[in-house]
């Protein structure tokens, strides 16, 4: 994964309520065994029409919105089933960060250990947000070693994560690779075990 501690990014808004994970990636398109493909699938039922041709009114098919990275929606996004093909079809869609109200659990902590920065505030300021962002081009920066979420227009925010994920999102890791770190002491366990 790649790490960061701060990040700049064109700013979407999606204002919707109770998003589930059917709606983010549809269950057709779980079939893939790679964590890589799904972006062209986010959203489906959204993006495109039945005859398969891109619906122009959805949000993220506005031009105005192509090449944002950072997501604003609206409460309980996430719902729905524990798949964590969501977060891997946002991230291959190219979103590093989404800020909502709140999140579903399995899909708030699917998004942490994918590289992904799930960013709580409250509906007010969610709700600034998605105006301002109707304005494009609307970047915000969020500062992960300080926990704030800024514009150039004055808006400066703070957010709370939990150190465990901060420091891996900063660093870049996995808990896979926090695993392999411990490699030596865990060889040294092994081989204790073993001569009892």
């Amino acid at each position: 994964m790649a790490g960061f501690k701060e990040y700049t990014g064109k700013t979407v808004g999606m204002d919707r309520t109770n998003v589930d994970t059917d709606q983010i990636i549809p269950k057709q398109f779980l079939k893939r065994i790679e964590k890589t493909g799904f972006g062209e699938f986010l959203f489906y039922d959204w993006r495109y029409k039945s005859n398969g041709e891109l619906n122009p009114e959805f949000e993220l098919n506005l031009p105005e919105n192509q090449g944002a990275t950072i997501l604003v929606t609206n409460e309980n996004f996430g719902c729905g089933s524990s798949r964590e093909h969501a977060p891997w079809a946002l991230l291959d869609f190219g979103f590093q960060v989404i800020i909502a109200p709140s999140f579903a659990d399995i899909f708030y902590q699917n998004c942490l250990k994918n590289g992904i920065l799930p960013i709580v505030l409250s509906e007010q300021k969610v709700q600034s947000l998605l105006e301002r962002s109707k304005n494009q081009p609307y970047t915000l920066t969020v500062s992960l070693e300080r926990q704030t979420v800024s514009d150039e227009e004055g808006l400066n925010e703070s957010f709370e994560i939990h150190p465990y994920w901060k420091k891996l999102l900063i660093n870049g890791w996995d808990e896979i690779e926090i695993t392999l770190k411990l490699d030596e002491q865990i060889k040294l366990h092994e081989e204790l075990q073993l001569n009892k």
